[in-house]
């Protein structure tokens, strides 16, 4: 199983910006499907955004279209998650995670490596 540790994570206000890192060790991170998730305080974890590694194709949850990006870098072992214009309903727990597969799952039981994820706070 590849190890995964998030980053980027913070306080800002409303409308402001984080870019989200999340680096992977101990596998072949190229063969690797990405994905990050998160969690509000008292509610069930949630798909964010996907990256397939076989296609490259991205997926997004509805609430963030058009505000975040989702992208990979292979020879650095990472995936990104820039997040703009910021609400306060995005607060939450972000997690990454990972798994051998070609496209992007939306629930959690799909992945199988996960990071110990990064607080973002966006303040009104």
């Amino acid at each position: 199983q590849v190890q995964l540790v998030e980053s980027g994570g913070g306080l800002v206000q409303t409308g402001g910006s984080l870019r989200l890192s999340c680096a992977a060790s101990g596998g072949t991170f190229s063969w690797y499907t990405m994905a990050w998730f998160r969690q509000a305080p008292g509610k069930e974890r949630e798909f964010v955004s996907g990256i397939s590694w076989h296609s490259g194709n991205t997926d997004y949850v509805d609430s963030v279209k058009g505000r975040f990006t989702i992208s990979r870098d292979n020879a650095k072992s990472t995936v990104y998650l820039q997040m703009n214009s910021l609400k306060p309903e995005d607060t939450a727990v972000y997690y990454c995670a990972a798994d051998r597969t070609t496209v992007v799952h939306t629930t959690t039981n799909q992945y199988h490596s996960w990071g110990q994820g990064t607080q973002v706070t966006v303040s009104s």
